[in-house]
């Protein structure tokens, strides 16, 4: 298979037509209020507002076992450290964290700190809830949240873990058998 490069010689050049549907009298002419500068030179950038390209991809691991036993957060250690491109990116979080519980009727609460804020809607409620109704309960949650920080500084994004109801004690990545992940990825906008 053979290879063409193009260099600066061949580039293409030409204009934007300024017709469509036909030749001569059955074609239709588009407005001059459509065209703004026909020369395909002139092209130089996207539309303003063409956003969404991903900037940098940040990635956070736990793998320890943490024993967890408050009513109020705690940090899990599953976190990552940003520093945004620019002041109006947005921020991608993902974390998945792997827990037990060893006791029933319980209930824990996950949510995400940017710094030391909580990002949730409601603070107490967090981002998830996880109630345990047996005993030895073990599974894993995962969160998805778009934040907005407005700043270039490095920011901290953590996951943190309370619990709101019941007894007993939480365990993140039990027996150190699990790994868990958080992921910042910053969208440019």
């Amino acid at each position: 298979m053979a290879i063409t490069r193009l260099g600066g010689a061949n580039a293409i050049t030409g204009t934007i037509p300024t017709s469509v549907g036909g030749t001569g009298s059955t074609a239709a002419t588009l407005p001059a209020s459509l065209i703004n500068n026909t020369s395909i030179g002139n092209i130089t950038a996207l539309p303003a507002g063409v956003g969404g390209k991903v900037l940098q991809v940040v990635q956070g691991t736990h793998a320890s076992e943490d024993n967890f036993a408050t009513t109020s957060y705690q940090a899990s250690a599953t976190d990552v450290t940003i520093t945004p491109s620019s002041a109006s990116s947005k921020i991608l979080v993902t974390y998945s964290i792997s827990f037990f519980i060893d006791t029933t009727n319980a209930e824990w609460v996950h949510t995400l700190y940017r710094d030391s804020t909580n990002l949730a809607s409601t603070a107490a409620q967090g981002f998830g809830t996880i109630r345990c109704n047996i005993n030895n309960y073990g599974s894993q949650v995962s969160i998805q949240y778009l934040d907005s920080p407005n700043t270039t500084s490095a920011i901290e994004y953590e996951c943190y873990v309370k619990r709101n109801a019941g007894g007993g004690d939480l365990f993140l990545n039990h027996n150190s058998s699990a790994t868990s992940t958080i992921i910042a990825t910053e969208i440019g906008v």
